[in-house]
């Protein structure tokens, strides 16, 4: 498999990976605009632009925009993120050109009619509504802005109503105007794609649209806070984030390996601890997460209101204790899952496109594979301990959702960590 990258001259980056033996490819646009671009005023409004863009083009109706990938067999899709905004299609090898040209098309020439902008809005706002009535979905969008108090990197992706009900055309525009230069773009493919083809689209698709100098954002600064929402719900939903490494932190490696061994499946630590042995919950787990600049170490439960208690002080005393005995045979088991879970979620064309343009736009270039295992397996349990050990000083922040008067606070936790 060959990583190749054009940069054109305006900066659009352009970058495939050629699969031997598919039939398929992935292919699309990914655009440095996420939720963490907005200002206050605009929280919401990328995710509020992905799905206009399916609403139609200056060339294509929505109905043709679906039409057109689907009658080849085709897949289209989008998403927001904090960091990015994603529109791609999946289609057989003779199709790239089209899906390229179909999802070019989306990005650049959006029609945003003043009625499709009202649907658009209402199905929005039903998201909202939907996301409200999840309680473990919402309770990490509350994590996370206790995490970033006051910050673009700790506003929900989807925003609040009042942002999302009042959103015009004039707003959107000013957004695309501001975020989606070529400079901040990079157009992806993988599977069984033609470099030079991709390239020769991108110029004429692109040619016309000048260089211009991409905006900074706020950096992220994990301050940490606890947000409680009591309500009438069967469990309590408990949420904890530490301070963690960003993607190109050195110690990112090591906060994942210990994420995993702590509480990243069936044999880790918290599953094996409050689950098998105590019973104390159904679902528990630990995970790393990584941006551009910062990081979380985030723990999720859900139990009883009568035994919140007697989970929080398990899983309290499971981080203290990974910084003195978590062993070789720990260590080893937690960098094997990652190592498989990676490569085994990269099988697919759709994984390798959105791995190569997430590593171009962090690092600049596209990490080998085997570099990013070579790392996974250079993590040693010293490297590990002393992680744990950094970790239950570092700042966190914890949310609560349910029936919560028995949890105890931030502040308790903290007390224990230390203690």
């Amino acid at each position: 498999m060959t990583v190749r990258l054009t940069t054109l001259p305006n900066g659009l980056r352009v970058v495939t990976e050629d699969m031997p033996g598919l039939k398929s490819a992935s292919a699309g646009i990914w655009v440095q605009a996420g939720g963490r671009h907005e200002r206050p005023e605009q929280n919401g409004i990328a995710h509020f632009l992905e799905h206009m863009a399916f609403k139609g083009t200056a060339r294509r109706s929505a109905l043709q925009i679906a039409e057109e990938i689907e009658d080849v067999g085709g897949y289209i899709n989008a998403y927001t993120s904090r960091e990015t905004t994603a529109y791609y299609a999946r289609v057989l090898q003779e199709d790239v050109g089209l899906a390229l040209d179909v999802v070019g098309d989306i990005v650049l020439n959006p029609a945003f009619h003043e009625a499709d902008i009202e649907t658009e809005r209402h199905v929005i706002l039903q998201e909202i509504g939907q996301a409200l009535d999840t309680p473990d979905d919402i309770v990490f969008d509350w994590l996370h802005e206790a995490a970033y108090p006051d910050q673009s990197f700790g506003r929900t992706i989807l925003g609040p109503e009042e942002r999302v009900s009042s959103f015009g055309a004039g707003d959107l525009r000013g957004f695309v105007s501001e975020h989606y230069g070529p400079g901040q773009m990079i157009m992806a493919a993988a599977g069984a794609v033609d470099h030079e083809a991709v390239v020769k689209q991108a110029e004429a698709m692109f040619a016309g649209i000048a260089a211009r100098p991409a905006p900074g954002f706020q950096p992220a600064r994990f301050q940490g806070a606890e947000r409680r929402e009591v309500k009438d719900l069967e469990q309590v939903h408990f949420a904890m984030a530490f301070d963690s490494p960003g993607y190109r932190d050195p110690m990112v490696h090591a906060a994942q390996v210990y994420a995993m061994a702590l509480g990243g499946g069936m044999s880790s630590r918290l599953f094996q601890k409050i689950r098998e042995e105590r019973g104390l919950c159904y679902s528990i787990f630990a995970q790393a997460g990584a941006y551009e600049d910062a990081g979380q170490i985030t723990l999720y439960a859900g139990t009883s209101e009568e035994e919140i208690a007697d989970l929080v002080t398990l899983t309290v005393d499971e981080l203290k204790r990974a910084a003195e005995d978590m062993t070789e045979a720990e260590v080893a088991r937690a960098r094997a899952q990652m190592k498989a879970g990676m490569l085994m979620g990269l099988e697919s064309a759709s994984s390798r496109a959105e791995r190569i343009a997430r590593l171009l736009a962090i690092h600049g270039r596209v990490p080998d594979v085997e570099e990013v295992v070579a790392k996974i397996d250079a993590v040693t349990v010293a490297d590990v301990r002393a992680y744990a050990e950094r970790l239950t000083a570092a700042p966190a922040a914890l949310a609560l959702y349910g029936p919560v008067e028995a949890a105890p606070g931030l502040e308790a936790i903290r007390e224990r960590l230390r203690g």
